[in-house]
Formats: C-alpha cells, sequence, structure tokens
C-alpha cells in the first residue's frame, strides 16, 4: 500500500578496497574522514577483507571518495 505522507528515501551503496587497514583504529579513521562527505549515511568496513561499504542518499564522487581515503592515510586498492 503507498503511503504519499512517508518519504521514500533509496539508498546508494559504493563498495571499494582500502589497502592497507589492520585494525579497529584503521576502520575508525577512513570512517570518519568518508562520513564527512555530503550525502553519506553510514559506513560498514571489513577488516578482514580491506571492503569498505559507503551507504549515501546520492551517487558520490570517486575523487572525493579517494580523497577522503587518502586524508585518513590510505589509499583505495
Amino acid at each position: 500500500m503507498f503511503h504519499p505522507e512517508k518519504e521514500c528515501l533509496v539508498s546508494h551503496i559504493t563498495t571499494i578496497s582500502v589497502a592497507g587497514m589492520t585494525c579497529g583504529h584503521c576502520a575508525a579513521s577512513v570512517t570518519t574522514e568518508l562520513q564527512q562527505l555530503d550525502g553519506v549515511t553510514d559506513v560498514h568496513v571489513n577488516l578482514d577483507k580491506g571492503a569498505v561499504a559507503i551507504i549515501s542518499a546520492e551517487p558520490l564522487d570517486q575523487e572525493a571518495i579517494t580523497a577522503a581515503v587518502e586524508e585518513a592515510g590510505y589509499n583505495i586498492a
């Protein structure tokens, strides 16, 4: 049933691989930088795989993602 009074939210998920993350502090640094990007609503890090899922309201600019990861001290693999 359609409820016009409720806003329909569509999320975009961008998945990247980040080289060099080995601990919780690494994950927290990357998460903090990525959460500062406009539109980012959540960030999930999988240390075992070096994978980062970025959830956003709109598609994100790849250059902005790269810059945020580099600001945290890491590189996209």
